[in-house]
């Protein structure tokens, strides 16, 4: 009897045992799962080489790996650098509801749990604090990763769940440090290569945009223009007597000056609109969804704005008077039958016509061309 009941004992604790053991491979399967999903994830954070790239895989991917119910990230941009940059590049911020700009660090005020800068912060959801990082959705619990890069503050990548147990103050963070250190190093990485992207279509002097900038992206305004059926328009402007500045006063003057005139031109565009250097003391402006009275507006207004008041330049007494004359041509909308090159070479010599025409009329003046 004792046998028997010895043996069925035995039985029960070889089944319990069995079940238990299948328990832990099933666990085991699940946690390799994880495993992979996770380091499916990191590979495309690594292999992401372009701003929007790497965005949509931190905002759009990344919820769905780790079943967040959202996350931001938010980028320190205190001189808008990076927005400038974005902007120039044609990266629309507003792409992008969950991509966050902030002026400065901020300040996680909470006494009883002083953490470094640079450590994770977990725990329940409070307005006050994390109400920044999630202004379109206020999850539970939040985790909230410093990216850092050569001790400095990239900004914050935020993880917010519907629930509370999800992110709680005693949970282990390694590997929420080590996300946050790939984000960080990849995020970087991003950056500068779109402010090398940045660099090689800007003019070093003037800060503006270059030729090769805005020979390309007329192209690309004319294509849109004639899947939209839109207005476009084009302005070239040249300095008047440009030369005699750099005679009579020096090539660094002459830089002072164009300088000057730059940042009057761009003073009057609006975000939408390009500005390039096409060459010594001749600029560009492209002018999207702008008709040819458009056109004559925004460049009667350019003129008045560079011969407002003199430039101040070394060498002379007193401040120095510069005007510009300016050509305008406009599509409205541009010729679907004819390449998009075409149509802006076309564009390009009816403007530069009829700044012709404005410096043969006496400078000082803007000259329409004909209406397309």
């Amino acid at each position: 009897m004792r046998s028997t009941i010895a043996m069925e004992s035995l039985i029960a604790d070889n089944e319990q045992l069995r079940a238990e053991l299948q328990d832990l491979l099933q666990q085991a399967h699940i946690n390799q799962s994880i495993i992979e999903r996770h380091q499916a994830f990191d590979l495309k954070l690594i292999g992401a080489s372009e701003f929007r790239e790497l965005i949509d895989v931190m905002l759009t991917v990344m919820p769905g790996v780790f079943s967040l119910e959202t996350v931001t990230l938010s980028l320190i941009d205190g001189d808008y650098a990076i927005q400038r940059i974005l902007r120039d590049l044609q990266i629309g911020v507003n792409e992008f509801p969950k991509l966050l700009f902030l002026t400065r660090p901020l300040a996680f005020i909470d006494d009883q749990h002083a953490l470094p800068e640079d450590k994770p912060r977990l725990g329940e959801y409070v307005a006050a604090l994390h109400g920044p990082l999630f202004p379109h959705y206020q999850p539970v619990s939040v985790a909230v990763l410093p990216l850092v890069r050569q001790h400095r503050l990239l900004g914050y990548l935020s993880l917010g769940s519907a629930y509370g147990e999800r992110f709680t103050r005693s949970l282990a963070t390694d590997f929420i440090e080590r996300l946050a250190t790939i984000a960080a190093v990849c995020l970087e990485n991003v950056i500068n290569n779109e402010r090398l992207k940045h660099i090689g279509l800007t003019d070093p002097l003037t800060g503006v945009n270059n030729r090769r900038y805005i020979e390309q992206r007329m192209q690309e305004e004319v294509a849109r223009s004639q899947r939209d059926r839109s207005a476009l328009s084009c302005l070239f402007i040249d300095i008047d007597h440009f030369k005699r500045v750099n005679d009579q006063f020096g090539h660094q003057s002459g830089d002072d000056v164009l300088r000057e005139v730059a940042a009057r031109i761009k003073k009057e565009l609006r975000l939408s609109d390009a500005l390039g250097r096409f060459g010594g003391e001749e600029f560009v402006v492209l002018l999207t969804h702008a008709t040819r009275d458009d056109a004559a507006r925004i460049a009667e207004r350019i003129r008045a704005g560079v011969c407002s008041r003199g430039i101040m330049i070394e060498g002379s007494r007193d401040p120095l008077r510069i005007s510009a004359s300016i050509g305008a041509a406009s599509l409205s909308p541009p010729d679907r039958s004819r390449p998009a090159g075409e149509v802006k070479q076309a564009m390009l010599k009816a403007a530069d016509q009829a700044l012709y025409q404005a410096k043969e009329a006496g400078r000082n003046r803007v000259m329409l061309a004909p209406a397309d």
